[in-house]
């Protein structure tokens, strides 16, 4: 899928953005329940909150054996002492050969801030840089504003509105219809995204660039 596989850890100036570790599971825990209302019109799988601690631990376990087997990328996103996580991130393998696909989410306390398009431009950087893709996509959902301002800041095209394309919002519910967003390598080099300076390390530390 990629020449070589995303970095587990991103620091910028004033994020770290990485891998999850069942430890974090309760900084997660508190960044949901804080955020139910929040993230409930965008992200589907607030249905299934509130979750105890012990369940956010297995949800965790999952994401880290993902990434280790290099099926999905799944990151979270904490302030630069790690003592408090402002939101979520990933990199995920949805578009074909080439290309990975970024999502997001911010925690409701760090709104506004500028985190989605900071975490946003490094993970694209890093996803041209790094492992070396052809292609990055973001979709969101037509009526989210604010998400939807993040990826034309940063220099992607709008594709195209794709319909029913994302998963039901609730249960039984219809499939939703998403703004296609794409930035493709030769792009990176004149977009905003340069200005956002990073630093990524692999598994074991090994610094990236």
């Amino acid at each position: 899928m990629t020449s070589l596989p995303p970095p587990y850890r991103i620091e910028t100036d004033r994020l770290v953005i990485r891998c999850y570790e069942p430890r974090d599971a309760q900084l997660l825990k508190e960044a949901i329940d804080l955020s139910v209302e929040h993230l409930r019109p965008w992200m589907p799988w607030i249905r299934f909150e509130p979750q105890t601690v012990e369940e956010k631990v297995e949800l965790l376990r999952g994401f880290r054996g993902q990434f280790d087997l290099g099926q999905n990328f799944t990151y979270g996103i904490f302030s630069r002492d790690e003592t408090k996580q402002l939101g979520g991130s990933g990199l995920h393998p949805r578009g074909g050969e080439g290309s990975l696909e970024i999502g997001y989410w911010v925690a409701a306390d760090a709104i506004g801030q500028g985190i989605a398009t900071e975490q946003t431009a490094v993970l694209t950087r890093a996803g041209f840089e790094i492992c070396g893709l052809e292609r990055i996509d973001i979709q969101v959902e037509p009526d989210n504003a604010r998400s939807l301002a993040i990826p034309p800041k940063l220099g992607f095209t709008q594709d195209g509105v794709l319909r029913r394309r994302l998963e039901p919002g609730e249960e039984d519910g219809p499939r939703r219809d998403s703004v296609l967003f794409t930035m493709v390598r030769e792009e990176l080099a004149a977009s905003p995204c340069v200005q956002y300076g990073y630093v990524a390390y692999d598994a074991v530390g090994n610094r990236l660039n």
